[in-house]
């Protein structure tokens, strides 16, 4: 299908992330010309985040991000990349954002947008432009009530999974408009416009409100995943007015709008360049890692650890999220998302690994499968899946041989290798018992793994032995940008054909010749050791049953 794509047409994907904005650019071959990142903590200090975020020092669970430093951080990417690419020939845009987050407009946002001055930077004209200046995200846990509030207005969390694709989340966008309207009337009451952190950044680009799209809206207990509409049930249960203040939903593929005049006139974009509807950042790692089996996982290890993959018959249940597929109409995003990912890897190596990944690996090498019997469940922060709160558990199996009778002892601590090896075997253990519970393919034809930790090896041998699948690697981690930018070339593709076109259309038989192609990392792992893993397995999500009855949020 050579020849869909012009050949001297660039193609731009962002990603702003927890603690980074992100930016590839392919051509029309799909291969990747040019990357830059800007770091919120090192780049951006004088906001003052750490790991890009704000974390309320009383506990109460609550986490933001400035607003304002999203906006900085996009006027420094631009500024970085400009040297290194040619901007007019940059036919198309999309980008990816971290799922949930979400940004409040005031009653100035629109003017404010359709009036910026191209020979000033973003941040200062938009400083007066947002009601509440500290933006709600993903870590964010301080919804509870909110989340049974909503849950009991349509008769239950299982009813709520079943209509918006999952129960309710503390993170999801719903219950945080909840909260603001309940704690901050008048803030609400002087929002114009809620927009999520995709459909925000989308907003600056085009000079003007933009759509959220049905799959990061599916993210925010409030969408029919059905219909695809906003739920006028559960929009009434969540704050009043609140249709006006979200907008119309677009699917992925639609344009969102041309650039704005600012970015023509200060960065020299052609007029023409399109804006492809923004979406969310694990929808746009499903894009960027061409996704599109059924019998495929894909793993992303970020600072949430992520397991996904598709299906054309989804079952929404009490645990997991249902997603529209953004970039098939016809089929939906299964996923299972954990808080304590990177973050909580880097806190054990930090302790027990001299702070380097050598030292870990050098660890994780040494120590045996299976750990002699030890299991640890590490929350550095309130853990989503299962609903646990901040706290490390450790246990020992006295028999790990015979792990159906084997006798289970908490211990306070364990050696430095056997660590290292409880935090991994830990998180790829409970992915592999809740994807198996949620209905994914057990084992997967294959698991492609993306994200920072993808680059580890030793990781990817564990997830290659615990799962018993091959796992492959792409070219390049940072596949949410990578989808940002391969969504761009096929919502341009979609417009130039005034229909959708599936975005395999792009690729055909070449994607090997293109910077989306996988490699095998690790083959299968043993068989008799697969075996044992599901002992393991087992044992691991009855220890968890008992937490959760014990310590779980309720």
């Amino acid at each position: 299908m050579a020849g869909l794509l012009p050949s001297d047409a660039l193609f731009l994907g962002f990603d702003s992330s927890t603690q980074s904005l992100k930016a590839t650019v392919l051509d029309g071959n799909l291969v990747i010309v040019d990357s830059e990142s800007v770091h919120f903590d090192t780049e951006l200090p004088h906001y003052r985040t750490k790991d890009g975020v704000y974390r309320d020092p009383s506990g109460n669970g609550r986490i933001v991000s400035p607003t304002l430093m999203w906006v900085e951080a996009l006027d420094v990417l631009l500024e970085k990349l400009k040297s290194k690419v040619d901007y007019g020939k940059v036919v198309a845009i999309s980008g990816s954002g971290q799922q949930h987050g979400s940004v409040y407009w005031n009653k100035h946002g629109k003017a404010i947008l359709t009036s910026l001055d191209p020979k000033k930077p973003l941040r200062s004209q938009l400083e007066d432009a947002f009601s509440v200046r500290e933006s709600p995200i993903w870590m964010d846990s301080s919804t509870t009530s909110q989340c049974r509030e909503l849950e009991k207005a349509v008769g239950g969390a299982l009813e709520l999974s079943k209509l918006t694709g999952s129960r309710a989340y503390e993170r999801y966008t719903g219950p945080q408009i909840r909260k603001i309207y309940q704690t901050q009337p008048d803030v609400y009451n002087d929002t114009e416009r809620i927009s999520l952190v995709s459909s925000f950044i989308a907003s600056i680009l085009i000079g003007n409100y933009a759509s959220i799209d049905e799959t990061d809206g599916a993210g925010m207990n409030l969408m029919d995943i059905k219909q695809r509409v906003w739920s006028k049930t559960i929009l009434e249960a969540t704050a009043p007015g609140l249709e006006e203040k979200l907008g119309h939903l677009a699917p992925a593929h639609a344009v969102a709008g041309l650039i704005s005049s600012y970015f023509v006139e200060r960065f020299h974009f052609q007029k023409s360049c399109l804006v492809i509807q923004w979406s969310g950042d694990n929808p746009n790692s499903l894009a960027g890692l061409t996704l599109n089996t059924p019998g495929d996982l894909a793993i992303s290890l970020g600072t949430s650890d992520t397991v996904f993959g598709i299906t054309s018959e989804p079952q929404p249940s009490l645990e997991g999220h249902v997603f529209p597929n953004p970039v098939d109409p016809t089929c939906y995003m299964v996923m299972l998302v954990y808080k304590n990912g990177s973050l909580t890897r880097e806190d054990v190596r930090n302790r027990c690994a001299e702070s380097t990944w050598d030292t870990f690996n050098k660890y994780l090498e040494r120590t045996p499968s299976l750990n002699g019997g030890k299991l640890g469940f590490y929350y550095k922060e309130h853990e989503i899946l299962p609903p646990l709160p901040v706290g490390f558990h450790r246990y020992a199996l006295e028999n790990v041989d015979s792990l159906n009778e084997t006798k289970v002892v908490e211990v306070q601590e364990f050696d430095p290798p056997s660590e290292v090896r409880a935090i991994i075997e830990g998180q790829f253990l409970s992915m592999r018992g809740h994807a198996e519970r949620f209905g994914m393919p057990t084992p997967p034809n294959r698991i492609i793994a993306t994200g920072g930790a993808s680059k580890n090896e030793s990781i990817l041998k564990s997830i290659a032995s615990i799962f018993g699948c091959p796992v492959y690697t792409v070219q390049r981690p940072d596949s949410a940008s990578l989808g940002a930018a391969l969504r761009a070339a096929h919502g341009w593709l979609c417009n130039k054909e005034g229909r959708f076109v599936p975005i395999s259309c792009l690729y055909g038989d070449k994607l090997d010749k293109t910077s989306l192609s996988a490699k095998l990392a690790f083959p299968a792992g043993d068989a008799d050791l697969l075996s044992k893993y599901t002992v393991l397995v087992n044992k691991r999500m009855q220890i968890e049953k008992n937490l959760v009855e014990k310590l779980g949020r309720s």
